[in-house]
């Protein structure tokens, strides 16, 4: 993801393939703006379409172990898991970026279902191109986006000595919800607790997303949700596909 003066084109993402049957459509757009963003544990909204789901479920304040991830309730990640196909390592980064923007933002309105359909637009949840969740949250190989060096994307010089990236001349996005280096030095998040804050690591990269949406403030009906979603990545497209992950999600995540 990336910004620039006005607008955030943080995913930037790559050409990788198809996302559960949606033809991935990604653009590379620089942007340094606010955002908001709606969904789950109240009523919100997805694009036009209602979405409802609820809230992870804290684990008892004596069970939680000191990575942040063990706050979300374990049986509720892995019926979601199930039901979504959502790997439940990233299940338990998009609840628990969920429950500290909560506590963070109360009024913003942002739902876990939100950021993992960012997540699943980006990069099927850090599974694209063959790449897998390991334990600690980091897909392997890593994710990188193509270079933005203007031939189909935006021309985004080198920002960061190639050191998330591994590239000195250009740009490029990384991580399972694709930073760009320029972006991630703005919002860059320690989710899991360790210290550091790594765009490859999804814990930290999912509470960076849900951050950066909620930046705006609150954003709890369709037409703020759209506009926070499209700060982004710039495509309508892309937000009527996050919105579909979102409504998906919402509804496998509620109870009963």
């Amino acid at each position: 993801m990336s910004r620039s003066t006005s607008t955030r084109g943080s995913s930037l993402a790559l050409q990788l393939g198809q996302i559960l049957g949606i033809a991935l459509v990604v653009l590379a757009i620089v942007a340094w703006m606010r955002l908001a963003d709606a969904d789950p544990p109240r009523p919100r909204m997805a694009a036009t379409v209602q979405i409802e789901s609820t809230e992870p479920i804290a684990a008892p304040a004596g069970s939680r172990a000191a990575a942040p991830t063990s706050r979300v309730d374990q049986g509720w990640a892995a019926r979601v898991a199930g039901a979504t196909g959502i790997p439940v390592r990233a299940v338990l980064a998009y609840a628990s970026a969920d429950l500290t923007i909560d506590a963070e933002a109360p009024t913003c309105g942002l739902g876990w279902n939100t950021i993992a359909a960012i997540g699943a637009v980006e990069s099927v949840h850090g599974t694209i191109g063959g790449s897998h969740l390991d334990a600690e949250g980091r897909p392997a190989p890593a994710i990188r986006g193509p270079a933005l060096d203007g031939r189909g994307f935006a021309a985004i010089a080198d920002s960061d000595d190639g050191a998330w990236d591994g590239d000195t001349a250009w740009d490029r996005a990384v991580g399972p919800m694709q930073f760009i280096p320029a972006t991630w030095a703005t919002w860059g998040a320690d989710g899991d607790g360790d210290g550091t804050s790594d765009p490859n690591q999804i814990d930290d990269a999912a509470l960076a997303t849900a951050r950066y949406l909620c930046a705006a403030g609150e954003v709890t009906d369709g037409g703020s949700w759209r506009a926070a979603v499209f700060s982004y990545n710039h495509l309508e497209s892309y937000v009527d596909d996050v919105a579909a992950f979102a409504n998906s999600y919402a509804a496998a995540g509620l109870p009963g």
